[in-house]
């Protein structure tokens, strides 16, 4: 497969100029939601909102030179838990407490067992066709979901652990049916012309984090766990096709400008990153929260490092010269030519959106652009 032009330009996933993949709701696509929500309009009443606003979020990231393109996430309300509730034998469920985040709580929502996990029909396959449909030459169509050990985590959660251990009470089982399902998707949209996902991964983000209380929980086993996620994922990505790009993105929480874990990828940078079957990392690196660019000397050599330097949570421009100093430094640790840039996360994990404008979301992709051309040409 080949992944360079000639002159250097890259033809497959990651691009120099890159994107995690959610953008900020369009208003009309929010009021149309919150209406069916009501009850007010009908579910092909919203489809036609959000294949409206899809469409017109597809020309935008054409327009401002991505390569890759996503619906922005517009049809979910989380960037993980819909994918979740799409597969077999998982219900939606209201909980007391939701995701707990640096001064803020998200809605209390999760995803149950109700049986065994499955991943026939799900209703992603649909939503990919109807970007596929816009993919054209030098532009690809990518689907974005949320690891298998994000969705692992999900089922561990107090309130879901019971009806896990009643439908798997032996835990090599659940991650084989995790991973069975997960295939069973990833080819149906390789099958319907996908040829390139990203799965979004926060777990990695709770192991770095030493001073959280789930890593104070993990203790001396933060190894172990870490080991269990990429057990889970590498078992979900073997036997694919190798024309097939997987990329993941390891993050630290995005909700509404906050963020949920701190801390640099030394305590994972030896599993995660020699060790996970993907052909690139997006990492963010936007604040010194994630530590210095050291733990990137243990990528592997066949894989790429996206470096999410720009923030998504602000609509302030980054200065360049300071950009282009950073990526020189990371460039201490993997060749440059290894190197992407991006914003750190999308800019709307979840359908409340980050807190700048669509103007200013537009305004950092431009910028992210001119970097790339001043440093890769």
């Amino acid at each position: 497969m080949t992944v360079e032009s000639k002159a250097g330009k890259r033809l497959v996933t990651p691009f120099r100029f890159d994107n995690v993949g959610s953008f900020l709701r369009p208003e009309k696509l929010k009021e149309a939601r919150a209406s069916f929500a009501a009850g007010n309009i009908s579910e092909s009443e919203l489809k036609k909102v959000e294949d409206e606003s899809i469409i017109d979020v597809i020309q935008k990231q054409k327009d401002v030179g991505l390569q890759a393109i996503t619906d922005g996430e517009f049809r979910r309300s989380w960037w993980h838990l819909d994918f979740m509730w799409g597969l077999n034998g998982v219900t939606k469920e209201d909980t007391e407490k939701g995701y707990v985040f640096h001064g803020e709580e998200t809605r209390a929502e999760t995803a149950r067992l109700t049986g065994e996990i499955s991943g026939e029909n799900h209703p992603f396959i649909d939503d990919f066709k109807f970007i596929q449909a816009y993919a054209t030459d030098g532009v690809i169509a990518r689907a974005t979901l949320p690891a298998p050990a994000q969705f692992f985590a999900e089922l561990q959660r107090p309130e879901n652990i019971e009806s896990t251990n009643n439908i798997y009470p032996d835990q090599e089982e659940l991650l084989a049916d995790i991973a069975k399902a997960y295939r069973t998707v990833i080819l149906d949209l390789y099958n319907a012309g996908c040829r390139s996902v990203q799965i979004d991964d926060c777990t990695w983000g709770i192991c770095c984090d030493t001073h959280s209380s789930i890593a104070r929980q993990m203790g001396a086993n933060i190894k172990d766990v870490g080991e269990s996620f990429l057990l889970t994922n590498n078992l979900a990505l073997q036997d694919l096709p190798e024309d097939l790009i997987v990329t993941t993105h390891v993050c630290r929480g995005n909700y509404n400008s906050t963020w949920a874990s701190s801390g640099g990828y030394d305590p994972i940078a030896d599993i995660l990153f020699a060790k996970e079957n993907v052909s690139a990392f997006y990492l963010e690196y936007d604040t010194d929260r994630a530590g210095d660019f050291s733990p990137l000397q243990h990528v592997s050599e066949d894989k790429l490092v996206v470096l999410g330097l720009f923030s998504s949570k602000t609509g302030e421009l980054e200065d360049k010269e300071e950009i282009k100093a950073r990526i020189n430094e990371a460039a201490k640790y993997i060749d440059i030519n290894r190197l992407c840039i991006s914003p750190q996360c999308g800019f709307a994990s979840t359908e409340e959106g980050n807190i700048l404008t669509e103007e200013q979301q537009w305004n950092k992709l431009r910028l992210i652009k001119e970097v790339t051309e001043e440093v890769w040409g």
